[in-house]
């Protein structure tokens, strides 16, 4: 029942890019830009101005954004809700997780899909983002979410929810408030193992501003975001870490954000299935958990 163009314009807006979004939707840059047109002149109005490789919203485009969230939104929850109508609610499913989403997103959206569904037994198997799309792959599970950007061809990627990663350290080291990128070099930081996918959109974002992480302070490599929280409070170094991780620790005032001048590491959580096997309790809970995220935000 969604209206595609709907969808078109919020994952241009949400990539910030035609060409990414063509790429998002499996369609071309063409069809993006004539779905966009056709808004424009239902409406007629401009939304998106678009100069050299960057877009932005006109006035009316932010408008326009706000209620098409809100459809989307709509939408996929009325189409989650009449599925449930006509679905067997009885079965088994194997999640993997990410160690990120395992931790801090899915317990809380498990617990609610339980109690919805007491007929549908849940198991989670917890690695790193690599380590789950080998899960995935030799079907040790029935499908994974992972915090990587790379999309392997082997793979169905579905998008779950944004998140950020941001440098933090122990709130009773009050030393600084934000850094350039120079100064980041020079800070002796904690960062997760290799093979994470935290790690991998570290690096990502480095290299975009052309810095390798041989050229950063890196004191340690640790494999959880809890392991990493708790050297830094104690210590007063520095990491790297997802913000879904640290609530608690900046409710409580434990830790603390250091801002970065000219740096934003962005991410999506996402779900990954074998391509060509995604059963109907794995739709199932990615719907459920998807709509259930958002209405905790």
């Amino acid at each position: 029942m969604n209206d595609f163009r709907l969808s078109v314009f919020l994952s241009v807006v949400r990539n910030r890019s035609f060409t990414k979004a063509s790429n998002e939707l499996h369609i071309s840059q063409p069809a993006i830009s004539q779905h966009i047109k056709e808004i424009e002149k239902l409406y007629d109005v401009r939304l998106i101005e678009r100069n050299k490789n960057t877009i932005s919203l006109t006035p009316q485009g932010k408008i326009f954004l706000s209620y098409a969230n809100d459809i989307h939104t709509k939408y996929q929850e009325l189409e989650f809700e009449m599925n449930l109508a006509s679905q067997n609610n009885k079965g088994k499913l194997i999640l993997g997780a990410s160690t990120t989403i395992s931790q801090y997103v899915l317990p809380p959206i498990m617990a609610l899909f339980m109690k919805r569904f007491p007929e549908i037994e849940l198991s989670l198997i917890s690695g790193n983002s690599e380590q789950i799309e080998e899960y995935v792959y030799n079907r040790k599970v029935d499908f994974g979410f992972v915090e990587g950007l790379v999309h392997k061809k082997e793979f169905n990627y579905s998008v779950l929810a944004k998140d950020e990663l941001v440098l933090v350290t122990s709130a009773e080291n009050k030393t600084i408030d934000e850094i350039d990128i120079e100064k980041l070099k020079t800070l002796p930081l904690i960062v997760r193992e290799n093979g994470s996918g935290t790690l991998a959109v570290f690096q990502n974002t480095l290299k975009e501003h052309n810095i390798r992480l041989s050229d950063l302070n890196i004191l340690m490599q640790l494999g959880s975001s809890e392991s990493i929280k708790r050297y830094v409070k104690i210590s007063k170094n520095y990491a790297i870490i997802s913000i879904a991780a640290i609530h608690d620790e900046l409710k409580d005032n434990k830790l603390r954000i250091i801002e970065i001048k000219d740096m934003v590491i962005d991410r999506q959580f996402s779900s990954i299935t074998l391509t060509g096997t995604q059963n109907k309790l794995s739709e199932k809970f990615f719907q459920f958990a998807k709509v259930s995220h958002k209405n905790m935000l």
